[in-house]
């Protein structure tokens, strides 16, 4: 973590893909280019690794997931409410069947 009292910086997409730019460009060192974005050198690298992996979904943004993981994300809450809608149409179907007899 950063020092006390220093708040997280966040980088918008756009930042990321210029810096890798600059990176894949080979005219400066990594080191010069995160003194004049002022960024950590290892903070570059881990975005070039994790670009070069998954190019299309390798930023997703602030409290965004890739769009797999989104997927599953949407399909498990789909799913518990599901499981909810059942166990209410169970409820009532007992209700009812008591009401018959």
């Amino acid at each position: 973590m950063g020092k006390k009292g220093e708040e997280q910086r966040h980088f918008d997409k756009e930042f990321k893909y210029e810096a890798i730019r600059l990176m894949n460009e080979g005219k400066r060192s990594v080191r010069e280019i995160a003194e004049d974005l002022d960024v950590h050198p290892n903070l570059l690298h881990q975005w070039r690794r994790r670009y070069h992996t998954d190019m299309e979904h390798a930023f997703p943004g602030k409290g965004h997931m890739k769009a797999p993981e989104e997927e599953i994300r949407r399909l498990e809450r789909e799913n518990e409410d599901l499981r909810e809608e059942k166990e209410i149409l169970k409820k009532a179907l007992a209700i009812f069947t008591k009401r018959r007899r």
